[in-house]
């Protein structure tokens, strides 16, 4: 919510009352790494969502991730600079579905306590949020989807 400008707060804490969600403005205080689930689901195993949070927790060191199981997209959330200084990662991850949002994009955030998959809610914190502070580190989340891709890639050279 501190990416929002004051007179614009009381706006995101109806829109979490009313729809348990609200767009928050991404490139100022964090930038958020969309990965398709299917590179979520070959690393982790499984396609449960309470496995998939478990993974995902594991494997980011406790970063937050959000989930959208309406398209089966995680949105890893990273440092604001990630867009500008992993260019040349995030040209190659596009081929793959992931793209890195920043300046400019909008994520719908779910609810605080929205922590876990529910049928009425459209995302929920895979992985919660501890402080606005404490992000995913980039170089975790570029390993996860190396090793993701290379899970679903459907001809590897050997």
């Amino acid at each position: 919510m501190a990416t929002l400008p004051a007179s614009c707060r009381s706006r995101a804490r109806q829109e979490w009352l009313q729809h348990d969600v609200t767009m928050l403005p991404l490139g100022a205080l964090f930038s958020a790494v969309r990965i398709p689930g299917a590179l979520i689901a070959a690393l982790a195993g499984s396609a449960e969502p309470a496995q998939l949070d478990k993974f995902l927790c594991e494997t980011l060191d406790g970063g937050p991730v959000i989930c959208d199981p309406h398209f089966l997209r995680y949105y890893a959330l990273v440092p604001a600079s990630m867009p500008r200084t992993w260019r040349k990662a995030l040209d190659d991850w596009r081929t793959q579905d992931v793209d890195c949002l920043g300046r400019g994009s909008y994520l719908g955030v779910p609810r605080p306590d929205a922590v876990e998959w529910s049928r009425p809610r459209a995302t929920y914190w895979s992985v919660p949020m501890d402080s606005p502070a404490a992000l995913c580190a980039p170089m975790d989340v570029a390993r996860m989807i190396a090793a993701g891709w290379w899970h679903v890639a459907p001809e590897r050279d050997v």
